[in-house]
Order: C-alpha cells, then sequence, then structure tokens
C-alpha cells in the first residue's frame, strides 16, 4: 500500500512539473525574443542585445501610456486600502444585520465577468456625466481591486486574536488607540500584500479600461492590445517580460509577507 502511493505521488509531482513547465514556457520564449537584436519577432534571436527595451523607453507612445497606468495604479492603490482595509474590519470583527448581504455584495465584482462590469460602468458614467477620463479609470478599477483587498485584509485579521484588542480596551486603552497600536501594527503584513495586489490588478486591467478611457487616455495594457490589433511589434516581447518580471516581484514579496506573519505567530 505504501509502496504504490508512493508510485502514485512520483506521478502526480511528474504531471504537475510537466504542466508548470509547459504554462511557463511562453514566458520563456517572449523572454528570449525581448533581448533579440532585430526588428521582427524572431525565435531564436539572431544576435542578443537590449534594443526593444531601449526602444519602449524611447518611443513618446510607449512611455505616455506606462505613466498613465502608474498614475492610476498607484491612486487605485491608496483608495483601494482607504475604503477595502475599514471594510474588511467591519465585516470580520463587527456583528449587525445584514452583514452577510453586505459582504456578498462587497465582493461580488469577482464573481461577475470584467467586460460586465465594463460595460454597466460605461453606461454609469455617461448617465452622471462623468467626462474626466483618468478618474474614470481609478473608480472603474476599483470596482476590480476593493474586492481583493477586503479579502486579503479580512484573511489577515482572522490570523489575529481579538482577545488581544478586548485586553487592551480592558486596560483603558481607547478605540482608536487599540486600532492604531495593536490592530494595524499585526496587521500590516496583509495590508501590504493587498496593496501591491490592488497595484498589479489595476496595473494590468485591459477590458474595463478598454471600454471606460475615453480618446488619449491609453493606458500601457490597450495600447498593447492595440499593438496586437494593428501591428505586431516586436517591442511588445519586451514589455511583456517586464510585466511578468513585476508580477513576479510582488508574488514574492507577498509570499514572504505571509511566511513572515505565520513565522510571527
Amino acid at each position: 500500500m505504501q509502496q504504490r502511493l508512493s508510485l502514485w505521488r512520483i506521478a502526480l509531482n511528474i504531471a504537475v512539473t510537466v504542466i508548470f513547465l509547459f504554462l511557463l514556457l511562453p514566458s520563456v520564449i517572449t523572454a528570449i525574443i525581448a533581448f533579440g537584436d532585430s526588428n521582427e519577432i524572431i525565435f531564436p534571436p539572431s544576435a542578443y542585445s537590449l534594443n526593444l527595451f531601449r526602444r519602449f523607453f524611447s518611443e513618446e507612445g510607449w512611455v505616455t501610456s506606462t505613466w498613465l497606468s502608474l498614475r492610476v495604479a498607484v491612486l487605485t492603490t491608496f483608495l483601494s486600502l482607504l475604503l477595502g482595509v475599514p471594510a474588511a474590519y467591519a465585516l470580520t470583527r463587527g456583528s449587525f444585520p445584514g452583514r452577510r448581504i453586505l459582504a456578498l455584495f462587497l465582493l461580488s465584482p469577482i464573481m461577475v465577468p470584467h467586460i460586465a462590469i465594463a460595460l454597466a460602468l460605461y453606461i454609469y458614467f455617461i448617465r452622471v456625466g462623468l467626462s474626466q477620463g483618468e478618474l474614470r479609470i481609478v473608480v472603474a478599477h476599483l470596482t476590480a481591486t476593493i474586492p481583493f483587498v477586503i479579502v486579503t485584509a479580512s484573511a489577515g485579521l482572522k490570523q489575529i486574536d481579538p482577545a488581544l484588542e478586548r485586553a487592551a480596551t480592558v486596560m483603558g486603552a481607547s478605540r482608536i488607540t487599540v486600532l492604531r497600536r495593536i490592530t494595524v501594527p499585526l496587521l500590516m503584513p496583509s495590508i501590504i500584500a493587498s496593496g501591491l495586489f490592488a497595484f498589479l490588478i489595476s496595473f494590468d486591467e485591459v477590458v474595463i479600461s478598454w471600454f471606460v478611457a475615453r480618446a488619449g487616455d491609453t493606458t500601457l495594457p490597450v495600447k498593447m492590445f492595440s499593438s496586437i490589433q494593428f501591428e505586431v511589434s516586436p517591442v511588445l516581447a519586451a514589455i511583456s517580460t517586464m510585466l511578468t518580471a513585476l508580477s513576479v516581484v510582488i508574488c514574492v514579496a507577498v509570499a514572504a509577507l505571509q511566511k513572515d506573519t505565520l513565522s510571527a505567530q
């Protein structure tokens, strides 16, 4: 029985490894193309250089779109934390009528396709007369990022013993003092992790941005999608490689924060 179970685990590990390598292969090929020295997409490249990366930073269209995506992502992250963390605290620690319904409402964007959200927001912005393009994108991205902030912050709050907050209250600390000196410091790894997730989701969002953005307010993912439609530029390989590296860095940072949190507990 033990031998059969061991063989099953070996087969499962091999299958998982093969699937992982299959999913990783396109990113590896794209990264190799990104370091090519040709103005066309060629694999394998005949020579290697940083030419495509230089083109990305020197062409105004790509830089402008990148700065817009960066501004939107930073503002979206700040507002997501400002709204999502208190909401997570209220849903996790609070006890009031309709709490489950409110939680379902706040988390519902996770279950709804982004194209449906984008279309609804597009119609809504027209009805209310919101014409500022960058603000429209930020508000739309908040719809997609706040649920993830609430989920991540709620998971962190569930790891904090409520007895610590009650003990501080019994010792005479005010509610604000308990939040500032106990809850927030203990929750900080989850807050940082949720902020990183919100930044990555906002920076990489294409469907919602495509619908709600006005002419001239083109984020980097939207410009990449447009470029694929009208021309296949090798610069896309360099951009994809940088976005992949950004995603890996953020995921590693989140994993490290979660590991530190578990170690502290």
